[in-house]
């Protein structure tokens, strides 16, 4: 695109010996704060601001501005065409742009088909109304500017308003520098965006600016945020406290140096939409319009007014809007320049401009872009090098375990130069996916200490948040931050700058927008000590993967593989694992579970809902406003009047009635509040007035609280009451359909070599010791041979199997294990396989620690003064077995816990319900010791925890 010529054309201007800011430049480059990306920007903004004099796009091309000086005599044209191109420059310009290759791309001309049909038809062309509506007819300087996430847009912005300011303060005549400024944040993204954005206030102008120019700018500047909502209560004068804070820089014909920082959906386009015609019209509703009007009409004035857009590839409706805005402002002459700000300076859907009716131009990326520096460039230079994970055929839950551990394994002890810690941040799509389902399988499966992670949202009516959490979510990038696993809905999409950021899991579609998931997964590249290698993680489930991909090609022109290599990262070697129930004919384990159902009782309350109705005082929610009119001093009170209506909010009862209903989430129906209609009509008529023959709230009463006492009224208390049965289960203790490939790094036993000589004397049919002796005597067969050619033979071979492969039939019910979450449960495995007690009483020894592919989980319930409460499932490590009649008959249960995990509140809970109801309601209904329970842990020497089980199998394991 034009963003190619551009930079080489701004190159050869900065690199000549008179170019007039050749001398800043230098300085910048000398001050060495700027990223490389930033610096070159500035080259950009400076060459279009001073060379081009601010002029827009469509113009510098139409002026020839852009030509290459491409010689035509070398082209195969005709010599209409070539006339043409010769003494029209916005035909040529035109021209050499269709031939222009895509992002210096020599392979590939930008608009191939156009060149043809312009080489035929260059007459027929209107080249100057085109080109303006390639570059959107605006007649203002309109540049975007593409930098990707961690490159430092916020800080560009910082120095192009310095920039102008310096420029502005040496000639003010000049119109080409802007006064005054207003950044822009996108729709929907104020939470995220405007604090990032509040960072240029502490921007250090000595970094692209000599003192004492640097700080005489700096003092010169009013920082404004226009960060307040709605306007004031009806007037009758519309007052908008946004309007207020701008109003307080009047006079404006000599202001300078003010920066307004705003959502624009939230303040500048309040109150306008689009007709069909996509035309604004102001939508007219009470003085909400006027508050509205006000805004835009003093931002309209400020002189000299530069617009920063912030994140302007969410350019949709609203950007319709703001344009349409801006070229309003742009009629009284205040308009300076429209600067954006993007890393995907890419549309969603190509756009189309007209030509005439034969031919269409499509146009994939924002024409106006001037300056692009792609993702992969970043990495190489500054961002962290990430290794991105695409996840197939495991579970979302999976996912989540693999990325949690991997981060652990690699960044657990992270702290970098600043001192803050390394950050693991896993979204959800929704707050109960976060709350019931990721935050329990972290706390309780995983043993992840709860003051390690941090869960923020906006919450919902289940679902709350404290308000601590926002400030912790505010402070994770400073050293005071421990927190280490950050769980996320809706928010740290985009916008969200936090450093220390070392990985990203997206686990299952839907966690994070489609269109979002490059953005998101980039969330984590954010370098943390300029200078420093630095890496990151990116786990993804398969959809997430796809989508990533995609948008690298199309937005980056790269791709995941291209971003590993970058990293560093190569592809993930994978074991298959395979199952061995049908050889080892392991039956399924048959166990009784304590079954609690819960039943919600009501007790009736005292008072009926219309007795309760009847007791609501409206009054004592009534707020008392008045009017003063005061004289020169603040004690001077010429007269006071109290207000007894105030609001313009339409009230009906109908509708109010279905509201209180509504805000009861379904607990009270629009039948039941029907059922007390003549004791809320009264109430209903006392906060609300009539005024000009409409009913109207009046805003002097807090009507959510009456309404609040309302859906009380109808509250009735309830108990929880709960029975419990014992049913009979029958467990699988490997769900076969759920066994998936690991990785070949993890902690795998048996080893590979082992794992095969299994398989083959599974596949030969042989005994482990007939599998011996067959590889004895084909090692002296091979010795017979060679002795009879004449070679030396040493003595024979000594098979010597390893304990794995000897007592593979009375283990390894899949193969192989992963102990990637323990090694003492390895150490235990390699170690109990040792024991001689285990064949000599033929026991079996199974691992079943992987939790999401065994079926034999204990519902552990804690009992307390109310009866039962369910505590979660508990998954026994290890299984020894003794089989009576092809059945399993008695099985010892055996937890290996590191001492890191032993003093869980839930684990010990868990614990305690096995040791205790669990084996004796079971070993009850056998008639007999069936299960018997052996805690070992790794605070103990193994030895020490051998003896334990050589003694627990002699005690338990009796005829």
């Amino acid at each position: 695109m034009l963003h190619t010529l551009i930079s080489q054309q701004a190159k050869k201007w900065l690199s000549n010996s008179g170019c007039p800011v050749g001398q800043i430049i230098e300085y910048i480059q000398t001050r060495g704060e700027l990223r490389e990306a930033q610096i070159e920007a500035i080259g950009t903004y400076l060459f279009l601001k001073i060379e081009g004099k601010n002029k827009p796009l469509w113009q510098l091309f139409c002026e020839g501005f852009f030509l290459n000086g491409e010689d035509l005599t070398k082209l195969n044209i005709n010599q209409e065409a070539r006339q043409i191109f010769e003494h029209n420059k916005a035909a040529r310009a035109l021209f050499e742009f269709s031939r222009a290759r895509i992002n210096g791309n020599s392979a590939k001309p930008l608009l191939p088909d156009f060149e043809d049909y312009l080489r035929d038809n260059a007459a027929d062309v209107d080249c100057d109304k085109v080109i303006k509506a390639i570059f959107y007819g605006v007649d203002y300087a309109d540049y975007l500017f593409s930098l990707p996430m961690g490159a430092g847009k916020t800080f560009l912005m910082a120095a192009f308003i310095y920039l102008d300011l310096y420029f502005a303060l040496n000639e003010p005549e000049n119109r080409a520098f802007a006064h005054n400024f207003i950044i822009l944040a996108p729709s929907g993204l104020k939470s995220s965006i405007i604090p990032s954005l509040r960072t240029i206030d502490s921007f250090d102008p000595s970094w692209i600016l000599p003192e004492p120019a640097a700080s005489e700018i700096k003092r010169s500047i009013k920082f404004e945020i226009l960060d307040q909502p709605k306007a004031a209560k009806k007037s009758n004068k519309a007052r908008n406290p946004n309007a207020q804070k701008i109003s307080q820089h009047q006079p404006f014909e000599d202001l300078m140096g003010l920066v307004l920082v705003t959502n624009a959906e939230k303040v500048i386009l309040d109150r306008l939409e689009l007709d069909t015609q996509g035309h604004l019209f102001e939508m007219t509703e009470d003085e909400k319009d006027k508050a509205a009007n006000e805004l835009r009409n003093l931002i309209g004035k400020i002189p000299n007014l530069q617009i920063l857009i912030d994140e302007v590839h969410h350019a949709a409706t609203d950007d319709i809007k703001l344009r349409q805005v801006v070229n309003n402002w742009n009629t009284r002459g205040t308009i300076n320049s429209v600067l954006g700000f993007s890393g995907t300076p890419y549309l969603s859907s190509a756009e189309k401009v007209e030509v005439n009716y034969e031919v269409n131009l499509k146009f994939s990326q924002i024409t106006n872009t001037v300056y692009y520096y792609p993702l992969t460039r970043a990495i190489q230079a500054f961002l962290k090098k990430p290794s991105v994970w695409p996840m197939q055929k495991l579970t979302p839950l999976e996912i989540v375990r693999r990325g949690v551990k991997e981060f652990q394994e690699k960044y657990q002890d992270t702290v970098y130069g600043d001192g803050t810690c390394a950050k693991l941040a896993i979204y959800c799509g929704n707050i109960e996916r976060l709350e019931e389902e990721i935050f329990p399988f972290l706390t309780g499966e995983m043993g992840i200490p709860k003051e390690d992670i941090l869960k923020y949202h906006r919450g919902n009516a289940t679902h709350k948040i404290p308000k601590e959490n926002e400030l912790e979510f505010a402070s994770l990038d400073t050293k005071f931050s421990k927190k280490r696993i950050i769980l996320l809905v809706q928010i740290g999409k985009e916008g969200w700058d936090c450093k220390s950021l070392t990985g990203v899991i997206l686990s299952q579609k839907g966690d994070c927008p489609p269109n979002m998931v490059l953005q998101t997964s980039c969330r984590c590249l954010r370098q943390v000590v300029r200078g420093e290698y630095e890496t990151a993680g990116v786990w993804l489930n398969e959809d997430n993967a796809k989508v990533l991909d995609k948008q690298l090609r199309e937005e980056q022109h790269t791709s995941i593989e291209e971003i590993n290599r970058l990293g560093g990262a190569v592809a993930e070697a994978m074991v298959e694992r395979i199952a061995r129930l049908d050889y080892l004919k392991l039956p399924p384990v048959d166990f009784h579970q304590l079954k609690i159902e819960y039943n919600t009782l009501v007790i009736e309350n005292e008072r009926a809902p219309k007795e309760k109705i009847s007791a609501i005082e409206p009054k004592s929610f009534r707020r008392n406003a008045q009017i003063i009119e005061r004289g020169l001093s603040a004690g001077d009170i010429r007269s006071r009047k109290f207000l007894e209506n105030e609001g313009v909010e339409g009230a009906d009862f109908r509708r109010w009635m279905f509201d209180i209903s509504k805000g009861s989430f379904g607990a009270i129906s629009l039948e039941d509040i029907q059922t007390v209609e003549s004791k809320l009509q009264p109430i209903f008529d006392e906060i609300t007035y009539t005024a000009d023959g409409e009913r109207c709230f009046n805003d002097l009463y807090d009507s959510e609280q009456v309404a609040a006492l309302v859906r009380l009224a109808f509250h009735q208390k309830r108990a929880l009451q709960t029975t419990s049965e014992i049913i009979p289960a029958s467990a699988r203790m490997l769900i076969v359909e759920k066994l998936s490939p690991v990785s070949k790094d993890r902690k795998l036993y048996p080893n590979e070599n082992d794992t095969k000589t299994i398989l083959d004397i599974d596949r030969s049919g042989k005994s482990v010791e007939e599998y011996e002796e067959a590889q004895r005597e084909v090692f002296i067969e091979m010795q017979e041979k060679l002795k009879a050619q004449g070679f030396n033979m040493p003595p024979a071979m000594e098979i010597n199997l390893s304990a794995a492969v000897a007592n593979k039939d009375r283990t390894f019910h899949f193969l192989p294990y992963d102990f990637t979450q323990s090694g003492f449960e390895k150490k235990f495995l390699e170690e109990a396989l040792t024991l001689d007690e285990l064949r000599q009483r033929n026991l079996e020894l199974y691992f079943n620690g992987e939790k999401d592919i065994t079926d034999f989980r204990i519902l552990c319930y804690s009992q307390g003064k109310n009866g039962w409460s369910y505590v979660g499932k508990y998954t026994p490590d290890f299984l020894v077995l003794e089989r009576r009649g092809g059945k399993i008959y008695r099985a010892l249960i055996i937890e290996t816990k590191g001492k890191g995990f032993a003093e869980q509140q839930a684990f010990i809970k868990r614990r305690q319900f096995v040791e205790t109801e669990f084996l004796k309601m079971n070993n009850d209904k056998f008639g007999y010791r069936r299960f018997d329970y052996l805690y070992l842990t790794d605070a103990d020497e193994m030895s020490t925890n051998l003896s334990k089980l050589n003694t627990a199998i002699l005690n338990f394991f009796v005829n």
